[in-house]
């Protein structure tokens, strides 16, 4: 949606269209999984779709905006999207099919600059103002990558162009479907004013609840509350967080390759699961899953975080800092079965298991561990030959034969 649009439709104050200044884009991909999943059925554009599993258990992955009229969003149980869309096509999720989505997205916005913060599998800030060069204004660069998806990858996205991050992911969430929408840098603190307060970084529905018991509804209210007011609403350190949020000043800058903070992956399950084996088999797919993901990455971790959510949606997170920075997935294995272990009990009914590394750096800064164990060494050679492997035919292509019945 154009900036034009949404000013004839009252959601935006009149703005001009100067980008001078205005570096910082949010990528953000529409209705990612279920976008993928069109693209190999096409057939299905223009109707309602729901990514989740056909039986009923669990949350909606991802929905068409077919879909999203008729109530059905993110996460929702869908048992409920189910009833509020039954005319809904139904898609099995494909983990392997989205990430290999997701590298080809990230590759062409990397192919534009070195300083992209990935937020998500289909999201990342981008700082452009080394772009200018090559291919012009914020504004062009913005278009020529909402082209390339389309023509390259037959993926929709949306844009938000800004001075700072919180701007421009406000900007393309406005601007979804498939938009582009600029904020001006001396229009910036004009559009924070105009939103409901709820649109600020940090201001759930707690914040909400106590700023309106003191009668600030927008950003404008806010910003016009004096500070030991504000401060005593919400606490001081949220009071001066919030203020500067509201001038539109940066609180997240965009750092460059090599930045990311963690590399997780979760499973849920269809049906909870109380055998310790199974749940075993489980963590190992996630940590073979994240492990090849750091090698790729050429980065090595220290921390080892495992995730357990319980049938009754109880969650723990138990973590570990190895000795040493490692990328193997045997390695990282021994750690995450001793977490669960710690994490479950015989009585335990499982819902949702979950791998996460973190202490994150690059190999070339930590090396690989030494070892004398020769078994070691060859654990590792095997996993760079699986690595060149997978790289070339796919995640199916090759696999442990501890896992085989569990994939199946």
């Amino acid at each position: 949606m154009s900036r034009e649009q949404l000013e004839r439709a009252g959601a935006l104050p009149p703005m001009g269209s100067d980008d001078a200044g205005c570096n910082v884009l949010h990528v953000d991909m529409d209705a990612f999984f279920a976008a993928v999943e069109l693209r190999d059925r096409p057939e299905l554009r223009g109707r309602p779709v729901i990514v989740g599993r056909r039986n009923g258990r669990g949350v909606v992955v991802s929905a068409t905006y077919e879909a999203r009229a008729a109530g059905v969003h993110s996460a929702m149980p869908m048992g409920t999207a189910m009833r509020a869309c039954p005319a809904a096509t139904v898609i099995e999720p494909s983990r392997e099919k989205y990430s290999a989505a997701s590298r080809d997205v990230m590759a062409i916005l990397n192919d534009v600059t070195a300083y992209v913060d990935e937020v998500s599998i289909d999201e990342a800030f981008l700082d452009v103002s080394g772009a200018r060069r090559t291919l012009g204004s914020p504004t062009q660069v913005a278009t020529e990558i909402r082209t390339r998806m389309k023509s390259h990858l037959q993926l929709p996205c949306s844009v938000g162009v800004g001075t700072v991050t919180m701007v421009a992911k406000i900007a393309s969430t406005m601007a979804k479907p498939d938009g582009l929408l600029v904020v001006p840098a001396g229009d910036t603190v004009r559009f924070l004013h105009s939103l409901p307060v709820g649109r600020l970084w940090g201001v759930g529905s707690k914040t909400v609840k106590s700023l309106g018991a003191i009668g600030v509804y927008t950003v404008a209210d806010l910003a016009a509350l004096p500070p030991t007011r504000l401060a005593h609403a919400v606490g001081r350190a949220h009071a001066t967080r919030l203020a500067s949020l509201a001038a539109g000043h940066e609180v997240r800058p965009i750092a460059g390759r090599g930045a990311e903070k963690s590399i997780g992956s979760e499973h849920t399950f269809d049906v909870d699961v109380t055998s310790l084996a199974d749940l075993e088999k489980s963590v190992r797919l996630e940590v073979e899953e994240v492990a090849r993901r750091a090698r790729s990455a050429g980065l090595t971790a220290t921390t080892v975080t495992v995730k357990v959510r319980f049938e009754d949606f109880r969650t723990t997170d138990r973590s570990r800092t190895m000795a040493a920075a490692t990328d193997s997935a045997s390695a990282i294995f021994v750690v995450a079965r001793d977490l669960l272990r710690q994490s479950v009990t015989p009585e335990s009914s499982v819902r949702l298991v979950g791998v996460r590394l973190s202490g994150l750096a690059e190999v070339s800064e930590t090396g690989h561990q030494l070892s004398f164990d020769s078994s070691a060494e060859a654990h590792t050679v095997a996993e760079e030959t699986v690595d060149q492997i997978v790289a070339r035919f796919g995640p199916a292509a090759l696999q442990r034969a501890s896992l085989i019945r569990q994939k199946e």
